[in-house]
């Protein structure tokens, strides 16, 4: 049985549309790719394709100079050659596909309003206020330390556990190498890298979005417009287009590539870089043909780490934006505002900005 829409209030992320629509399209013109004036491969004029293989080997200086750019101008980027074998990417797409067509009263057991919990599925809800429906269903939960947090997880449907923690360990190990090399692309020094990466932590989420009546189309999204309060979102999709994002004023769809994960910069990311980089604005989209499913990765700091940007990264030309604060700060801050983007960071700038 598929997932049915229930109906709660639990939506920090809400925007307004905004932008105008795109026409939704399953087909994947691979051919369909355009450089920019950087000579980063562009896909479908969207976002560059990074990779990261390049890492090891005598590209790594390159291709850490194509992450900077990335992230500066485009807020996020594809990435191949991340590590994770072909064979775990659909086995985990694969048991999302299960757990989500469990009957509905076994999903449920895992549903719970608080915020705070270490797993909850999370349900659609209908917006009043703005006559939509947003219409996701989501497991959430904590995955790092692996062994602090896999007894918390569903033994249905069979090997959930095995699978799952397989690959969040795997999309963790890409993280921690993403983040090394955007982090010595600014320019910080190895004791600031060091800081952020200690005792960060992981959270991940299983999405699905079912499909939608056609009438109901125009009144209903996947997810509103929000950015991201994470450092890095590493984000698995399945073949179905439904992704966003705002370029230009406008909702672009982005493609997704078989075997390639898209990467989002996040609000704390932003924070950290002193603005150089930008939190990545997206939408979902839902349709009236498929479901659609994708899994995310949500890296971010402990609690107590400081968060404005590090020393290295104020001169002359890059004056001090964001005062210090702590991970726990800003976000307490940010579900007290309950802001959709990346003036969430706001609260946090000096003065004189």
């Amino acid at each position: 049985m598929a997932p049915t829409k229930a109906v709660v209030a639990d939506d920090h992320l809400a925007l307004p549309a905004g932008g105008k629509n795109t026409p939704l399209t399953n087909t994947i013109p691979i051919s369909n790719v355009q450089t920019d004036i950087y000579g980063l491969e562009i896909w479908e004029g969207t976002l560059p394709i990074i990779d990261l293989g390049g890492l090891h080997g005598p590209r790594r200086s390159d291709t850490i100079k194509q992450l900077g750019h990335a992230c500066q101008h485009y807020g996020g980027f594809m990435l191949k050659n991340h590590g994770i074998s072909e064979r775990l990417l659909n086995d985990i797409m694969s048991k999302a596909r299960e757990f989500f067509h469990l009957p509905e009263e076994e999903r449920m057991k895992l549903y719970s309003p608080d915020l705070t919990s270490l797993i909850r599925l999370a349900t659609g809800f209908k917006d009043d206020n703005q006559n939509v429906f947003v219409s996701r269903e989501s497991l959430k939960f904590h995955c790092h330390p692996i062994e602090n947090y896999v007894n918390l997880w569903p033994t249905n449907p069979p090997s959930y556990r095995e699978v799952v923690s397989e690959y969040c360990v795997a999309a963790k190990r890409a993280e921690i190498t993403l983040l090394e090399a955007v982090f010595e692309g600014l320019g910080m020094e190895r004791k600031s890298i060091d800081q952020i990466l200690d005792n960060h932590g992981q959270y991940a989420s299983l999405n699905y979005y079912p499909t939608c009546e056609k009438s109901n189309l125009g009144l209903t999204f996947g997810l509103r417009g929000h950015t991201d309060p994470t450092i890095l979102t590493m984000l698995l999709p399945d073949e179905v287009p439904g992704l966003e994002i705002l370029q230009n004023g406008d909702w672009v769809p982005v493609k997704p590539i078989p075997n390639t994960l898209i990467v989002h910069v996040g609000d704390v990311l932003q924070g950290l870089s002193n603005c150089r980089y930008k939190s990545l604005l997206h939408r979902v989209i839902v349709n009236s043909e498929k479901e659609r499913l994708s899994i995310a990765s949500y890296c971010y700091p402990s609690n107590d780490t400081q968060m404005g940007p590090p020393k290295e990264l104020i001169d002359d030309d890059h004056p001090l934006i964001y005062k210090d604060y702590t991970y726990e700060e800003f976000y307490t801050t940010m579900w007290k505002q309950r802001l959709p983007d990346a003036t969430r960071l706001d609260a946090f700038k000096v003065s004189a900005a």
